[in-house]
């Protein structure tokens, strides 16, 4: 039986339901990806409609319904927008990470605090650094918590030492020649290298195309083990 719960959460996307409620998916702290409507909010004297925005952490209370909890209250505990939302390369590179966060944690267990504490740690660092280059360390490190990160130096097929020239999702990333398969992107080494050190909280100072071949490579890997695509890393290509 679902009990009502307090939790720290982050939404993640929203729906309008009827003519004043709207569905929100929270990505909480302690008990993963959580749908409730709030309602009332889209009225103008809602209480805390405001605060069910996307790039606000939350405190939420959640009481469970039929098919959905309902958000009795909501207060803020920060809120990243300010910077996020009047910067396009910064909005869209939060909102890939939400959304990838998003159809990560469906396979997460309940309980794992981890993709909450990622999301919240990105959107604040989104405020002064590199977009790129911390859209594609959030998604490393979440592939490697989830358990497919991509071999970045030794052959994923083989475990022949590197550094290789190689790429596909589908071998588990770096390939060497005798392991490559049709189809394998061609990289520089240095941009596997790249990779690996943001993947670890290393500086790390790209060159601009190692810095967009990383972008592709992770996306590629985080898209074919999702076997779906993230919709707002497909609008940052256009």
């Amino acid at each position: 039986m679902r009990e009502n719960f307090r939790d720290r959460a982050l939404v993640i996307r929203t729906y309008d339901f009827g003519e004043a409620d709207r569905i929100i998916v929270l990505l909480t702290r302690h008990h993963g990806l959580v749908r409730g409507v709030a309602k009332g909010v889209r009225r103008a004297k809602s209480r805390f409609g405001s605060r069910l925005q996307l790039f606000v952490n939350l405190d939420v209370q959640l009481y469970p319904g039929r098919n959905l909890y309902t958000i009795s209250q909501a207060d803020t505990v920060d809120y990243f927008g300010a910077r996020i939302i009047e910067d396009y390369e910064r909005y869209t590179s939060a909102c890939a990470a939400l959304e990838s966060a998003e159809r990560l944690a469906a396979a997460d267990a309940p309980g794992d605090p981890y993709l909450y504490e990622a999301c919240v740690d990105v959107l604040d660092k989104l405020q002064h650094g590199d977009p790129l280059m911390l859209l594609d360390a959030f998604l490393l490190k979440a592939m490697s918590h989830a358990g497919w990160a991509p071999s970045l130096f030794d052959c994923a097929q083989c475990q022949r030492p590197g550094p290789h020239h190689a790429f596909h999702p589908a071998v588990g990333g770096a390939a060497c020649h005798q392991c490559r398969p049709p189809g394998a992107a061609e990289v520089d080494p240095e941009t596997l290298h790249h990779m690996w050190l943001i993947t670890h909280d290393h500086p790390s100072q790209p060159t601009n195309a190692q810095a967009q071949e990383a972008h592709r490579l992770t996306r590629a890997h985080l898209q074919w083990h999702l076997e779906r695509s993230v919709g707002a890393l497909g609008i940052m290509e256009q």
